[in-house]
């Protein structure tokens, strides 16, 4: 009987220690963490004491994810009931600037309208050039990545120079209208593999908002 053998009956006699059970005292197998051979027994609880702390450290992972979920929902609530309370447009672009800035630490923040009567006055008025209004209708969902090249980093005016990653959020759905464009100086903040299930909740309370005042 060779040690294939051996496995296969011992898979197809689950019960077999229990009805030997001294023989797990008596066998010796190498410790994980060291030369020493010790009961198997032994191997056995030193493998239970593995997953109880993988599992801890799994169960930990979670915990922290749930709360900066947490935390990030109450920054967008608060975004939320400000852009409800905003009186006009004016007072809209004043809250989500505020609130992208104080509450997501977001240094640089653009916005872009077209297809709706605007005041020149305003930033968000600025002008976007054709390939920039298709460029955001086929998005479909927000983007992000390194400012480097990026054909929308412009907007950000005399501070596009220290913006190293982007976040793009088109506003509209059955049509953009337009877009919220986010800066950081962090290269890292904005990468192309990181969530956007809250970025598009903003780009969806920013365009319900705007469209109601404009």
């Amino acid at each position: 009987m060779n040690a294939d053998d051996i496995a296969i009956f011992l898979r197809s006699n689950p019960k077999f220690f229990d009805q030997h059970p001294e023989l797990l005292e008596n066998i010796h197998v190498p410790h994980p963490h060291g030369g020493r051979a010790i009961p198997l027994s032994e191997r056995q609880t030193v493998a239970l004491r593995e997953k109880i702390r993988l599992l801890e450290g799994k169960l930990a992972e979670l915990i922290r994810f749930g709360e900066e979920n947490d935390a990030i929902s109450e920054r967008v609530h608060r975004l939320a009931a400000a852009l409800v309370a905003a009186r006009d447009f004016a007072a809209l672009v004043h809250s989500l600037n505020f609130h992208l800035r104080d509450d997501f630490a977001v240094p640089h923040v653009a916005l872009r309208i077209w297809g709706r009567a605007l005041p020149a006055a305003f930033d968000a008025a600025g002008a976007v050039d054709e390939a920039q209004k298709r460029q955001a209708a086929a998005m479909g969902s927000p983007q992000c990545g390194p400012a480097a090249g990026n054909p929308f980093v412009s907007w950000f005016g005399e501070a596009a120079e220290h913006v190293r990653s982007m976040a793009l959020v088109p506003l509209g759905d059955a049509a953009v209208f337009g877009m919220l464009a986010l800066g950081s100086e962090d290269a890292q903040r904005f990468f192309p593999e990181m969530g956007t299930l809250y970025l598009r909740r903003i780009g969806e309370l920013c365009a319900a908002a705007a469209t109601a005042r404009l």
